[in-house]
């Protein structure tokens, strides 16, 4: 057995979340290739409106697991895995437990002067990826 596999096994305390992470992340980097965002955007959950501002320390603790996870499992990732992936893969995953979450996507302007993009997910206080989105503009959010 190979020492990658012998650790997913032993070691790995969150086996069912890691292969839905690597299944998700796929599935959205994919949909994000095949069909414009426009489209998607009714999927992502009721446009201009923000999840509560407070939620419980329970969920706040599942947040944080599912932020590290993601991260660490998206940055492994064959395929490019960048913050909307990753958003979108962490929402599911949140609502998936009756979480509500506000994805944000936001505008910012890099060193060089070129716009980017940026999406971020809140879970009450608590951002789970992508930052705060400080140094973006938000131009849209979604509540779930």
């Amino acid at each position: 057995m190979s020492v990658s596999l012998y650790r997913f096994i032993k070691l790995n305390k969150f086996k069912k979340m890691t292969l839905a992470i690597w299944w998700l992340t796929a599935f959205y980097r994919m949909q994000m290739l095949i069909v414009p965002s426009k489209k998607l955007e009714h999927r992502w959950g009721q446009k201009g409106v923000e999840s509560p501002e407070k939620d419980t320390m329970e969920h706040y603790r599942y947040a944080y697991v599912v932020s590290m996870e993601v991260n660490r499992i998206a940055d492994k990732t064959p395929w490019e895995s960048k913050c909307l992936v990753r958003a979108l893969t962490a929402r599911f995953l949140l609502h998936r437990k009756g979480i509500e979450t506000t994805l944000y996507l936001g505008v910012g302007k890099d060193e060089k002067g070129k716009m980017i993009a940026h999406s971020w997910i809140r879970c009450g206080e608590m951002y789970v990826t992508g930052g705060n989105g400080k140094s973006y503009a938000t131009v849209a959010r979604f509540c779930m």
